[in-house]
Parts: C-alpha cells; structure tokens; sequence
C-alpha cells in the first residue's frame, strides 16, 4: 500500500537516490584524498538513509507510518545539511564542491517539509 503518489513524492524518490550517488562518491573522494574518516562516515550513514527511508515509505502500511518514515527522511536531510555545513568551514570542501551539494540538500530539505505537512495535515482530517 503505498499513500505518497503525488508530484512531489516521485520527486524526492528520485533526488533522494540521485543524492544518495553523490553522497557515496563524495565519501570516497573524502577518505582516498582527504584523509578524513568520521565526518565522512557521518555524512554516508545519514546522506544514504534519507533515500532508504523515502523507498520504506513507498511500502507503508499506514498512513500513520509513510509520516513517519518521511520524517525521518527529514531528519535525516537535516543531519546531512549539518555535516556538510561543517567538512565545508574546517575546509575539506571547497564552495563550489559544498554549494553544488547545498543545492540538492536544500531541495531536498523543501520537498520533504512539504510532504511531512501534507501527511500531517491529512491524518487530522
């Protein structure tokens, strides 16, 4: 049973994923070229769980748990900001490395917001 088929549901299917690549790539630039390990990790765990929480939404079995799983992605989007907010000020990304990757994680963040406030709003009525 799936309870997100709108526009913006098939949106952050397919940008949550497209920024799960980006993610996993950015992880192995960080390791193999960086040096930089636990920032890194952070940021695969929770750059990668915002996509694997949106595809868990899909097959909710509740309207009750496609808010959840969704306001996970959120969080999870909100981690991710974070992490990257921070490599970028102790310079292990450069701007145009840290803004290509704000763009997508602001998009995301937007989406997902709005999807959270629809399901909420739509399990009140």
């Amino acid at each position: 049973m799936s309870f997100g088929k709108e526009p913006c549901e098939r949106a952050v299917q397919e940008k949550s994923f497209l920024f799960a690549i980006r993610i996993v790539r950015l992880y192995q630039y960080l390791c193999n070229d960086k040096k930089e390990y636990v920032m890194s990790k952070q940021l695969l765990r929770s750059g990668t769980s915002i996509g694997a929480n949106v595809s868990e939404a899909e097959r909710a079995q509740s309207p009750a748990d496609f808010y959840s799983k969704m306001s996970i992605s959120l969080k999870e989007a909100s981690e991710s900001y974070y992490w990257l907010r921070l490599l970028h000020a102790t310079d292990y990304l450069a701007s145009n490395e840290f803004n290509s990757m704000e763009a997508d994680i602001r998009e995301l963040l937007a989406l997902l917001t709005t999807i959270c406030k629809t399901a909420q709003q739509n399990s009140e009525k």
